[in-house]
């Protein structure tokens, strides 16, 4: 496993990158089971008001009871997949941290995107840690502060890599995943974590 970056944000905030935490010669593998094993849907959601479908497919999985809930969709868990599984318990082994559940989103081209956001619902907690797995195309990742959108970060993220969000990064940044319409070949993102 690559030794990770240092953090992409300033404190109080923490990003923590490691670029290969899937090794390469593994990554095809995970991307093929995760996609056949998930029940990816295209779902409506409230965007500024108005109900929107999603730019990409989505999946929650999770322990039984672990819902979660965000722009006015509330999503009950599906059981862990297998390759799912597995990449949790590599994620804890590396983290010591116990994820119950995590967000999948399959992103089928460089059209499908995620727009500025913040993972700050209640049942993540007050400094929660999203771990962020990748697997597939090459996509940019963005951040900005709030308040002052002039503070900003960018990085790549490769097949194999893996983001952590902690620390106060939720209430002071947002992030998102910008449309690359270069990028034809798809990517799933899966981001674990806690609920409390």
């Amino acid at each position: 496993m690559n030794p990770q970056r240092p953090s992409l944000l300033p404190a109080p905030a923490r990003v923590d990158v490691v670029d290969a935490f899937i090794e390469a010669g593994e990554t095809q593998g995970y991307f093929n089971r995760v996609q056949t094993e998930t029940r990816w849907q295209e779902r409506e959601i409230v965007m500024f008001g108005k109900r929107v479908m999603q730019p990409r497919l989505v999946a929650w999985q999770g322990d039984p009871g672990k819902s979660y809930r965000y722009s006015g969709v509330t999503w009950q868990p599906d059981p862990w997949g297998g390759a799912v599984a597995e990449i949790r318990e590599r994620l804890q082994e590396h983290l010591g941290i116990r994820f119950n559940s995590v967000l999948l989103n399959l992103y089928r081209n460089g059209n499908d995107c995620m727009g500025w956001h913040r993972d700050d619902e209640p049942e993540l907690g007050s400094e929660p840690c999203i771990a962020s797995v990748s697997l597939g195309a090459v996509r940019k990742f963005r951040f900005r502060k709030m308040g002052d959108h002039r503070q900003k970060a960018e990085l790549e993220l490769g097949s194999g890599s893996l983001l952590v969000m902690s620390g106060r990064t939720q209430e002071l940044w947002q992030h998102a995943l910008p449309r690359m319409l270069r990028v034809t070949e798809p990517r799933i993102n899966l981001t674990f974590r806690v609920i409390l």
